[in-house]
């Protein structure tokens, strides 16, 4: 790691550190605001992740990718990539009634009901909205679960997001760096009727399901319908929105695993079916995506 890579980490993880501590004590009116006129300051500048984020933009929407329509939406985009990091700072403080009363779910019975059932369930998420508020909510109506992050550059902000997660009601599992067991652990988290919530439209490990997505090649992680084939869980796809000032949540119906075929050919092919409902999902509201990293095969390859 570079010296400069290493003070910008530090500086981030100092402004996290920050955040969490004085954002709560400021008014949440004015903390909007502020946080809103970041994002369009970032967007005028149209530095590398805004580029980025409209060339996804343009592959999901079909719009020109030198149309004001496609500026606009990407400024709405920042605007929601930045209110999700505005509610991180916040959700610790935010009384967990308030943010069950303030999401509005469609399809929360394919949760409550198969867990009643006591069977275990597999929630896939693409980076939408605000993943963490959901998170939230899920464990306010009553259902705690399992998931794994990411590991944050530095140590100090990924443990602070972890301290984060769990005081929401998470139990958080490292990407990397851990025990090496987390399909186990998971695994296990299911077969006893327990959730898992996974992010699913970005494969971080290398390893991924190659699927068509939007009309491309990509790769998705293979642990959400990997989890469905081997334990039998319901694997149930969830679209993450902001509706308003408040939050809209998506919980759809149970992707179908394979009577027949082998363990690979039934993972690939709930793997595209998963993707087929994103699509629906981002394509029913592109500006609440945070995608402002590569993620089509043929972009990564350049």
């Amino acid at each position: 790691m570079s010296q400069k890579t290493s003070v910008t980490d530090r500086v981030v993880a100092a402004g996290f550190a920050a955040g969490w501590k004085l954002v709560p004590l400021l008014p949440q009116r004015a903390t909007a605001g502020a946080f809103s006129l970041l994002a369009d300051r970032v967007w005028r500048r149209r530095g590398r992740s805004v580029r980025r984020l409209e060339s996804n933009l343009a592959r999901v929407t079909g719009l020109d990718p030198d149309s004001r329509e496609l500026r606009e939406l990407s400024r709405a985009g920042m605007r929601s990539y930045f209110r999700y990091f505005h509610e991180v700072f916040r959700l610790p403080s935010m009384r967990r009634e308030d943010i069950v009363r303030r999401t509005h779910v469609t399809g929360a019975e394919h949760i409550h009901d198969t867990v009643a059932a006591g069977r275990g369930v597999v929630l896939a998420l693409p980076h939408m909205g605000n993943w963490d508020q959901a998170g939230a909510w899920l464990v306010g109506v009553g259902h705690p679960f399992a998931t794994v992050a990411e590991r944050l550059k530095p140590e100090s902000l990924f443990r602070r997001y972890v301290a984060f997660r769990e005081g929401l009601g998470m139990e958080v599992l490292p990407l990397t760096g851990g025990d090496g067991h987390n399909f186990g652990t998971l695994a296990t988290r299911v077969r006893r009727g327990g959730v898992v919530c996974l992010p699913a439209e970005r494969d971080l490990t290398k390893s991924g399901i190659e699927v068509r997505f939007f009309g491309s090649a990509t790769k998705v992680p293979a642990g959400p319908p990997l989890l469905a084939v081997q334990t039998g869980a319901a694997l149930l796809p969830a679209t993450v929105y902001f509706h308003g000032d408040d939050w809209g949540i998506d919980i759809h119906e149970e992707i179908p695993v394979p009577e027949e075929g082998t363990r690979q050919e039934k993972v690939a092919i709930v793997a595209q079916r998963l993707t087929d409902v994103f699509e629906k999902g981002i394509s029913e509201h592109p500006e609440d995506w945070h995608m402002l990293q590569r993620l089509w095969l043929e972009d990564l390859a350049r």
